[in-house]
């Protein structure tokens, strides 16, 4: 006998279908599952004849062969488990499903023919509910998850009794010849959500409440909240340089106040590496709406930050996807990690290749980075602050481990002073005066890039950077001069560009002028002595 069922796995961040096939046949009673399964897969076999024999039912006495679908790509984890469970029920004539719809199947299966839930249901269901399918059958703990996505019906079980609408079957004999006809699932049905293709999936979901961290705790520093207000607008690298104590750190953890809100299809797309990484509590939050933040500590590893493992997951590159990346203390980190950045900061993505399979991640972030000038912090400084005390070697040996390259990649290099006339400062800019400014900057983007299949100033490139990014003619003469005294690269001579760009949409320029382009180049300070020979 023949069955065949659906199923998914995870590829990367993705759903992927499987088949679930069966075959009964004659011959010494043996069990093999084919298609390139891991160890966890293989196990299933184990798990779901004791929970087969523990509900009642009887684990076919044959020849069984379970072959996954397509056998060229590799599986894993323990979601095909009540998939497998339900093909053999099905083939064997003890179990006969609807037969009017097409019907998704995911769940781990305990000895007792309990359901455990798994990780990564969103981007299943996401599968299922692109491909046509009219329902998911999922544990009755994944629900919640399912259900944050509209135009699919939602199955939730418990327990493998529960097939039953007549309820627990442990007791019954195995010699028994019952068959269970199930018309429908509707006594598993936990809800559907009503498809509505205008309506935003943001309305399917609970808002994750404000943070309490606000610019209105940070007295002074008004130059580098404008610098921050640019960023935000436009999404650009950031870098703030000081000494210790400087409120580098605290301005940073404010930045996701000023940001605006994901839209409705980032926020699935954010929610669905999330739901990968098992980092996800739907009964918590629903769908994520707030921009992503995440600060991994210095002794982070390379896999830890991009991704990896023998089959890869996504980093933290991935999980600040469409929010922000903060690596504070910067040169504390390794140069093999940092320099790991480089083709995530330029292409939005992480590829990681394996010898059976190759897996891509989406990692479109602002980086925010903070370091101190030198090892003690204080190079530069004069009386009454501390004076400095490392030695030129010390400072290139903290210093070298940002390269040109990676430097290159960061718009803005911004210095932060110590304080001075902070007691003055009695009305301090606050979180939603800046958001006002990055708001009506994003909506001016959003508009002009409509067609263009980006959203933000800093995704713009090649033919695109010069049609938008139109300079007045003085404006394109002092980046011509600057691009000679300062010996930028390309790459630096864009970005200030582009930086340009996000500096006139906040002024509601549409024409960048030569003051926008002055305050860009301002921002690379890493330059600055250059910069000193033409201001």
């Amino acid at each position: 006998m023949y069955g065949k069922l659906y199923s998914a796995c995870l590829y990367g961040i993705d759903g992927v279908m499987i088949e679930v096939e069966v075959d009964l046949s004659n011959g010494i009673p043996q069990t093999h599952i084919v298609g390139l399964p891991d160890s966890a897969v293989r196990e299933a076999v184990d798990r779901v004849r004791a929970a087969i024999k523990n509900c009642g039912y009887s684990f076919p006495l044959q020849r069984v062969t379970i072959n996954l679908a397509p056998a060229d790509l590799r599986k894993e984890g323990t979601a095909f488990d009540l998939a497998i469970a339900l093909g053999l029920l099905t083939s064997s004539g003890q179990v006969v499903l609807p037969d009017n719809e097409r019907l998704l199947i995911i769940g781990e299966l305990s000895l007792d023919g309990a359901l455990r839930p798994v990780s990564g249901v969103l981007p299943m269901v996401d599968l299922a509910r692109r491909h046509g399918f009219h329902a998911v059958l999922v544990p009755e703990d994944n629900v919640p998850e399912a259900m944050l996505l509209d135009g699919i019906t939602v199955y939730g079980l418990g327990h493998l009794n529960q097939l039953s609408p007549g309820g627990m079957r442990s007791n019954r004999s195995h010699d028994t010849k019952e068959v269970i006809v199930l018309e429908s699932l509707s006594h598993l049905q936990r809800g559907q959500q009503p498809h509505n293709p205008f309506s935003p999936l943001a309305a399917n979901v609970n808002r994750v409440s404000k943070p309490s961290e606000n610019y209105s705790d940070v007295l002074g520093q008004r130059h580098i909240k404008r610098a921050l207000t640019i960023a935000a607008a436009g999404m650009h690298n950031i870098m703030l340089i000081g000494p210790p104590g400087t409120g580098k750190t605290m301005l940073i953890r404010r930045l996701p106040t000023i940001l605006p809100p994901l839209t409705s299809a980032e926020s699935l797309e954010v929610t669905k590496i999330y739901s990968s990484a098992s980092k996800f509590n739907p009964s918590e939050t629903g769908l994520i709406t707030e921009r992503p933040f995440r600060a991994p500590h210095h002794t982070i590893s390379g896999g830890g930050l991009v991704g990896g493992g023998s089959i890869p997951k996504p980093g933290e590159v991935s999980l600040a996807h469409r929010g922000v990346l903060f690596l504070d203390e910067l040169p504390e980190f390794t140069r093999q990690v940092l320099e790991m950045l480089r083709q995530p900061l330029e292409e939005h993505r992480v590829t990681i290749s394996r010898s059976k399979a190759s897996f891509t991640f989406p990692a479109q972030f602002l980086l925010a980075t903070s370091l101190n000038p030198c090892p003690c912090g204080f190079s530069g400084s004069e009386p009454p602050q501390p004076i400095c005390t490392c030695s030129p070697f010390r400072i290139a040996q903290y210093r070298e481990k940002l390269s040109g390259p990676l430097l290159d990649r960061i718009d803005m290099h911004v210095e932060v002073p110590r304080p001075t006339n902070w007691q003055n400062d009695a009305t301090p800019l606050s979180s939603e005066q800046m958001r006002l400014e990055v708001e009506k900057a994003e909506q001016i983007q959003l508009h002009r890039y409509r067609n263009q299949g980006i959203s933000r100033n800093s995704e713009l490139s090649g033919g695109t950077l010069r049609r938008f990014a139109k300079l007045h003619p003085e404006a394109g003469l002092l980046l011509k001069s600057s691009f000679d005294a300062l010996g930028l690269s390309m790459r630096a001579y864009d970005r200030i560009l582009k930086l340009s760009r996000t500096i006139a949409d906040l002024e509601g320029a549409p024409e960048i002028m030569a003051a926008h382009v002055a305050e860009a180049i301002q921002y690379r300070h890493l330059d600055k002595r250059a910069q000193d020979a033409i201001f």
